[in-house]
């Protein structure tokens, strides 16, 4: 049976477990901003939208929560699914971007939600989807092998295969197109999942979503407060310019957000605060910072060079 409501009560959880936690590792605390979408608007619902920006710890980090409904999809939805067009939905889901104010500890994206479609006389269309990927600026291989680790473990119990393929997908996915180059070091990513029924599908997307905190506080901690100059910090800046043309030209969840007639606001909290472009700018041969495209972007199998631990 689909049970939205279970959906909505445990993501609201999660929302609240992961800003309690980042909040006493920066020690300011997220403002909460509830909002409704008014019924006479073609996007309807509600969410909650959690920000802390200033802190010491983060320069911008956000974790919102929504549960919208529509009647027709935008599409973004319906490209490669027109079975979909006509119906209506209710897309309930977490979204997190965390951008640390420390240029070595890595930018983080998550996300878990639920999607259901129906129509009369019809069988509802429902699946899961989400997953979590790691962007940073100066590569440190124990992150990434403790990154995917963390969540190869939380894929495991629902089948040996799902973390190789939603760990490819993720490679696939978060990939600069116009730029040849990946966002950052992957992690998983899944969409449309619902091979495993409703309850065991959910329970998947609930491990995914409470393996968060597991793969990204251990380096969190061991690198806000590593030194820094302007240097880092200005490659940081650099660095966050991909972060923002893969959020505006290639994310679906920002399109079906803004296409949909979503909450803009709520939308781009993914943006970091602070960015540059520069022209056809390149790394000096030998540097940390060159190392991040020779090292780190290209995909790796990182479970793989486990030997060299997690997190430190």
């Amino acid at each position: 049976m689909i049970d939205t409501q279970a959906v909505r009560a445990y993501l609201l959880g999660l929302q609240d477990r992961i800003t309690d936690a980042i909040a006493a590792v920066d020690g300011q605390a997220f403002l909460t901003d509830a909002w409704e979408k008014p019924p006479t608007e073609r996007l309807r619902g509600s969410g909650r939208t959690r920000i802390l920006e200033g802190g010491a710890v983060m320069e911008r980090a956000g974790v919102g929560f929504s549960d919208v409904r529509g009647d027709t999809l935008p599409p973004s939805a319906t490209a490669n699914r027109p079975e979909l067009a006509g119906r209506s939905f209710e897309a309930t889901g977490v979204s997190l971007v965390f951008h640390p104010r420390n240029p070595y500890v890595p930018t983080v994206h998550m996300n878990v939600r639920c999607f259901v479609a129906v129509k009369p006389d019809a069988e509802p269309v429902w699946w899961f989807g989400g997953g979590m990927d790691l962007t940073p600026y100066y590569g440190d291989t124990r992150d990434a092998v403790h990154f995917h680790r963390t969540c190869e473990r939380a894929l495991h119990p629902f089948g040996d295969d799902l973390y190789p393929r939603f760990k490819q997908w993720c490679d696939e996915y978060f990939f600069l197109r116009h730029r040849g180059e990946a966002r950052g070091i992957g992690g998983v990513f899944f969409d449309d999942f619902s091979a495993l029924g409703f309850d065991r599908s959910f329970a998947m997307m609930q491990s995914v979503g409470d393996a968060f905190l597991d793969a990204y506080l251990p380096i969190l901690q061991a690198r806000k407060d590593m030194p820094y100059g302007e240097r880092e910090r200005d490659f940081q800046a650099y660095r966050r310019g991909r972060y923002v043309e893969f959020n505006l030209v290639f994310d679906r969840g920002t399109l079906f957000g803004l296409q949909s007639g979503g909450r803009a606001e709520s939308i781009l909290m993914s943006m970091p605060p602070q960015v540059s472009w520069r022209y056809d700018w390149k790394p000096e041969p030998g540097s940390a910072e060159a190392a991040l495209y020779s090292d780190f972007l290209p995909p790796k199998d990182w479970l793989g060079m486990a030997g060299n631990g997690g997190a430190q």
